[in-house]
């Protein structure tokens, strides 16, 4: 027996970081994500890109949301929080 009731979506709670890296040829520093932290709430997620990004080693962090489709597997675009320093530009996917 199948259930015809549709499956809620799944909201994910994210802080990254991001650190500096070094210039390549091009004499352009780029930044990589340094760590990735998930939360069972926004203000959890938004409290650690904020302490984070204090942090010596940190260029910046983001505190975002994304809603996963279990049935999918399809994730939405990151709604962000809070973006912290020096931060990826976002153009979409």
């Amino acid at each position: 027996m199948t259930s015809s009731e549709p499956t809620a979506e799944k909201i994910h709670y994210i802080c990254q970081t991001y650190v500096e890296t070094k210039a390549g040829r091009d004499g352009q520093a780029g930044l990589k994500i340094a760590k990735q932290y998930e939360y069972s709430t926004a203000s959890e997620a938004q409290n650690r890109a904020e302490r984070e990004a204090l942090t010596e080693d940190c260029a910046g962090a983001d505190a975002y949301m994304v809603t996963e489709d279990p049935t999918s597997g399809e994730v939405s675009d990151p709604d962000f929080l809070v973006r912290l320093g020096n931060v990826p530009a976002f153009d979409g996917y």
